[in-house]
Order: C-alpha cells, then structure tokens, then sequence
C-alpha cells in the first residue's frame, strides 16, 4: 500500500536537512567550531559591516532571544564580535571577526560544492527549476481564511455559473 504523498514543507525541510548536515560535516572536516543551524542561518544574514539583533531576528523570523542566544554563542566561539553602531548610540552592531570571516568563506564553498553535488544527482534542469521555484517570490502568506479547504472545490459538473449563489 502507497504511504501517504510527503506535503512541500516536510520536503522543503528535509531539503534544508539535508544542506546542513553536508554543511556541518565540511565544517567540522576543516576543522571548524561546530555551530548550530540557527547559529549557521544567522550568519548567512548578517551583512558585511554588521546587524543589529533586532534586524537579524528579524531576517531569520526569530524572536529577538533566540537571535541574542546564538550571537551569545557564537561571540564566545571568536565567530562574531559585538561593536558601537556609529548610527546609534543605543545600538550594537554584530559582525564577522577575522575567523568569522575565514570560516564564512569556508562554509560558502562548502555549499558551492554542496549545490554542485546536487545538480550531479537530479541534473541541471531540475537543480535550475528549483532554484527559480524558490527564488520567485511567493508573496506573504494567505490569511486562514482565504485558502480553499481541501475537499471545498466543487466537482466539475457541479461548478456554479458566474454570478450565480452558491449552492
């Protein structure tokens, strides 16, 4: 008996997964500090002069806590460091120290090398529609009650005629 079809966000999810493990095992192959997905997803969006927390959180749709605790840990690593903001004096700008940098540069080639091995296994067509699939924007997600309920679309023969009630 087929098991059940896997829905887009388990699969997206098993994706990500899948990146981050091949990631974390570069990573640690050259010797690198290990550090948490969330820790390895805030780096990615951290801009080259510095963030601050709340914009980081922000970007990785977390709240502002969990952005504190993976800076916490990743300062205390020799990943990141904490600096004035010159636009603020209320604000701290988190930013790459030199082997932040080199470890960035590291995990970047990693998932170059990553990407690559994926278009090997699914081919350059599937490798590119993904890309685009993911790169196009989806736009913000519909309020709960706009989305169709699974079974509320009518049968074909039963498809109401413009400007007709519903039945």
């Amino acid at each position: 008996m087929p098991s059940q079809p896997r829905d887009l966000p388990q699969l997206l999810g098993e994706a990500r997964r899948w990146f981050e493990e091949g990631l974390s095992a570069a990573m640690a192959a050259a010797g690198a500090a290990p550090v948490s997905p969330t820790q390895v997803q805030l780096c990615s969006v951290l801009d080259e002069g510095g963030t601050t927390v709340s914009e980081l959180a922000r970007r990785m749709g977390v709240t502002r806590q969990t952005a504190h605790q993976a800076v916490h840990g990743l300062v205390a690593a020799g990943i990141l460091e904490q600096v004035p903001d010159p636009a603020s004096a209320r604000q701290r700008l988190i930013r790459r120290t030199g082997e932040g940098e080199r470890a960035h540069r590291q995990a970047q080639a990693a998932i170059a090398r990553l990407e690559r091995h994926l278009t090997e296994r699914i081919g350059e067509e599937l490798a590119a529609a993904l890309r685009k699939a993911l790169e196009t924007p989806w736009g913000p997600a519909p309020a709960p009650d706009s989305a169709p309920a699974p079974d509320s679309t009518p049968a074909p023969d039963s498809t109401p005629a413009p400007g007709s009630a519903p039945r």
